[in-house]
Protein backbone atom coordinates (compact mmCIF):
# COMPACT_ATOMS: atom_id res chain seq x y z
CA UNK A 1 0.00 0.00 0.00
CA UNK A 2 1.01 3.17 -0.69
CA UNK A 3 -0.59 6.03 1.73
CA UNK A 4 -0.54 9.23 0.18
CA UNK A 5 -2.89 11.48 2.80
CA UNK A 6 -5.53 10.88 5.72
CA UNK A 7 -8.48 10.16 2.94
CA UNK A 8 -6.47 8.59 -0.12
CA UNK A 9 -3.84 5.45 -1.02
CA UNK A 10 -2.84 3.17 -3.29
CA UNK A 11 -3.59 -0.30 -2.86
CA UNK A 12 -2.81 -3.61 -4.31
CA UNK A 13 -5.82 -4.78 -5.82
CA UNK A 14 -7.39 -7.94 -3.51
CA UNK A 15 -10.44 -9.99 -4.04
CA UNK A 16 -12.53 -7.71 -2.03
CA UNK A 17 -11.22 -4.28 -3.77
CA UNK A 18 -11.58 -6.19 -7.48
CA UNK A 19 -15.71 -7.42 -6.69
CA UNK A 20 -15.59 -2.73 -5.89
CA UNK A 21 -13.68 -1.84 -8.65
CA UNK A 22 -15.78 -4.03 -11.11
CA UNK A 23 -18.78 -2.62 -9.50
CA UNK A 24 -17.01 0.91 -10.41
CA UNK A 25 -16.33 0.27 -14.07
CA UNK A 26 -20.18 -0.86 -14.54
CA UNK A 27 -21.37 2.25 -12.86
CA UNK A 28 -19.31 3.89 -14.82
CA UNK A 29 -19.40 2.30 -18.42
CA UNK A 30 -20.59 5.10 -20.65
CA UNK A 31 -17.96 7.77 -18.64
CA UNK A 32 -15.30 5.33 -19.00
CA UNK A 33 -15.69 3.87 -22.58
CA UNK A 34 -15.23 6.81 -24.15
CA UNK A 35 -11.15 6.55 -23.99
CA UNK A 36 -10.34 3.17 -22.92
CA UNK A 37 -10.60 0.11 -24.97
CA UNK A 38 -10.67 -2.30 -22.08
CA UNK A 39 -14.33 -1.42 -20.77
CA UNK A 40 -16.34 -3.47 -23.27
CA UNK A 41 -14.33 -6.56 -22.35
CA UNK A 42 -15.71 -6.33 -18.52
CA UNK A 43 -18.79 -7.81 -19.23
CA UNK A 44 -18.91 -8.89 -15.66
CA UNK A 45 -16.66 -9.50 -12.45
CA UNK A 46 -14.99 -12.78 -13.64
CA UNK A 47 -13.61 -10.77 -16.55
CA UNK A 48 -12.51 -8.41 -13.92
CA UNK A 49 -10.93 -11.30 -12.22
CA UNK A 50 -9.06 -12.69 -14.87
CA UNK A 51 -7.92 -9.47 -15.47
CA UNK A 52 -6.51 -9.16 -12.30
CA UNK A 53 -4.85 -12.51 -12.47
CA UNK A 54 -3.41 -11.50 -15.80
CA UNK A 55 -1.80 -8.18 -13.89
CA UNK A 56 -0.72 -10.02 -11.24
CA UNK A 57 1.58 -12.37 -13.56
CA UNK A 58 2.72 -8.99 -15.05
CA UNK A 59 3.77 -7.72 -11.33
CA UNK A 60 5.42 -11.28 -10.53
CA UNK A 61 7.46 -10.69 -13.96
CA UNK A 62 8.75 -7.60 -13.03
CA UNK A 63 6.47 -5.57 -16.11
CA UNK A 64 3.74 -4.09 -14.05
CA UNK A 65 3.21 -2.63 -10.84
CA UNK A 66 -0.99 -1.41 -10.70
CA UNK A 67 -3.14 -0.60 -7.49
CA UNK A 68 -7.06 0.24 -6.63
CA UNK A 69 -7.44 4.21 -5.92
CA UNK A 70 -8.82 4.46 -2.77
CA UNK A 71 -10.45 7.74 -1.58
CA UNK A 72 -11.86 7.47 1.96
CA UNK A 73 -11.46 3.73 1.88
CA UNK A 74 -13.49 3.23 -1.59
CA UNK A 75 -11.91 2.33 -5.05
CA UNK A 76 -12.93 5.01 -7.01
CA UNK A 77 -10.18 4.19 -10.03
CA UNK A 78 -6.80 2.41 -10.67
CA UNK A 79 -3.38 3.56 -11.37
CA UNK A 80 -0.39 1.59 -12.55
CA UNK A 81 3.09 1.96 -13.67
CA UNK A 82 3.00 -0.66 -16.72
CA UNK A 83 5.45 -1.96 -19.41
CA UNK A 84 8.11 -1.72 -17.27
CA UNK A 85 11.14 -1.75 -19.34
CA UNK A 86 14.21 -2.08 -16.90
CA UNK A 87 16.74 -2.93 -19.49
CA UNK A 88 16.15 1.00 -20.54
CA UNK A 89 14.56 1.81 -17.09
CA UNK A 90 11.28 3.14 -18.74
CA UNK A 91 7.47 2.99 -17.69
CA UNK A 92 4.12 4.04 -18.56
CA UNK A 93 1.33 5.33 -16.45
CA UNK A 94 -1.82 4.46 -16.94
CA UNK A 95 -4.80 5.75 -14.65
CA UNK A 96 -8.76 6.06 -14.84
CA UNK A 97 -11.35 7.16 -12.05
CA UNK A 98 -14.87 7.26 -11.74
CA UNK A 99 -17.16 10.03 -13.08
CA UNK A 100 -17.98 11.45 -8.81
CA UNK A 101 -14.19 11.08 -7.94
CA UNK A 102 -13.29 13.58 -10.43
CA UNK A 103 -12.15 17.29 -10.04
CA UNK A 104 -9.95 15.80 -6.12
CA UNK A 105 -6.83 16.11 -7.37
CA UNK A 106 -6.37 12.29 -6.69
CA UNK A 107 -4.99 11.64 -9.73
CA UNK A 108 -1.95 14.18 -9.70
CA UNK A 109 -1.52 13.00 -6.02
CA UNK A 110 -1.52 9.08 -6.94
CA UNK A 111 0.73 9.80 -9.94
CA UNK A 112 3.11 12.21 -8.09
CA UNK A 113 3.59 9.01 -5.65
CA UNK A 114 4.08 6.33 -8.69
CA UNK A 115 6.30 8.65 -10.14
CA UNK A 116 8.47 8.75 -6.91
CA UNK A 117 8.53 5.08 -6.61
CA UNK A 118 9.21 4.86 -10.49
CA UNK A 119 11.82 6.68 -9.78
CA UNK A 120 13.31 6.44 -6.09
CA UNK A 121 12.91 2.91 -5.64
CA UNK A 122 13.05 1.55 -9.48
CA UNK A 123 15.22 3.59 -10.71
CA UNK A 124 14.13 4.27 -14.03
CA UNK A 125 14.87 6.88 -15.76
CA UNK A 126 12.09 8.33 -18.01
CA UNK A 127 8.54 8.00 -17.08
CA UNK A 128 5.72 8.27 -20.11
CA UNK A 129 1.83 9.03 -20.37
CA UNK A 130 -0.27 8.99 -22.95
CA UNK A 131 -4.01 10.10 -23.54
CA UNK A 132 -5.75 10.71 -26.55
CA UNK A 133 -5.76 13.95 -28.16
CA UNK A 134 -9.97 14.75 -27.71
CA UNK A 135 -9.03 13.22 -23.68
CA UNK A 136 -8.23 17.32 -22.67
CA UNK A 137 -8.69 16.24 -18.74
CA UNK A 138 -6.74 12.65 -18.98
CA UNK A 139 -3.86 15.48 -20.85
CA UNK A 140 -3.86 18.34 -18.18
CA UNK A 141 -2.23 15.47 -16.05
CA UNK A 142 0.77 15.20 -17.33
CA UNK A 143 0.98 18.94 -18.18
CA UNK A 144 0.32 19.82 -14.43
CA UNK A 145 3.09 17.53 -13.67
CA UNK A 146 6.09 18.63 -16.01
CA UNK A 147 6.02 16.57 -18.51
CA UNK A 148 7.37 17.09 -21.55
CA UNK A 149 4.67 17.16 -24.84
CA UNK A 150 6.51 14.59 -27.39
CA UNK A 151 4.12 14.56 -30.36
CA UNK A 152 1.21 12.90 -31.57
CA UNK A 153 0.70 9.18 -32.28
CA UNK A 154 -1.36 9.46 -35.32
CA UNK A 155 -4.43 6.83 -34.98
CA UNK A 156 -2.48 4.38 -32.49
CA UNK A 157 -5.37 3.17 -30.31
CA UNK A 158 -8.71 1.38 -31.43
CA UNK A 159 -11.36 2.33 -29.02
CA UNK A 160 -15.42 1.57 -29.96
CA UNK A 161 -13.92 0.95 -33.56
CA UNK A 162 -12.39 4.19 -34.46
CA UNK A 163 -8.95 4.76 -34.26
CA UNK A 164 -7.38 8.15 -31.90
CA UNK A 165 -4.49 9.91 -32.16
CA UNK A 166 -2.38 10.25 -28.74
CA UNK A 167 0.03 12.66 -27.50
CA UNK A 168 2.76 11.33 -25.65
CA UNK A 169 4.04 12.80 -22.52
CA UNK A 170 7.45 12.54 -20.78
CA UNK A 171 9.20 13.37 -17.93
CA UNK A 172 13.21 12.02 -16.71
CA UNK A 173 13.99 11.54 -13.48
CA UNK A 174 16.84 14.47 -13.52
CA UNK A 175 13.68 16.49 -14.30
CA UNK A 176 11.16 15.35 -11.87
CA UNK A 177 14.07 15.36 -9.34
CA UNK A 178 14.40 19.26 -10.59
CA UNK A 179 10.75 19.77 -9.91
CA UNK A 180 10.55 18.28 -6.84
Amino acid sequence: MIKIDDRLSLEVISEPIAKLLFKAIDDNRAHLSVFLPWVENMKDSDDFLLYLIASRHLTAEGKELSYAILFDQVPVGRIGLHHINHQNNNASIGYWLTKSAEGNGLVIRSCKALINYGFQELKLKRIEIKAAVENIRSQAVPQRLGFTKEGILRKSELVNNEFHDIVLYSILDEEWNSLQ
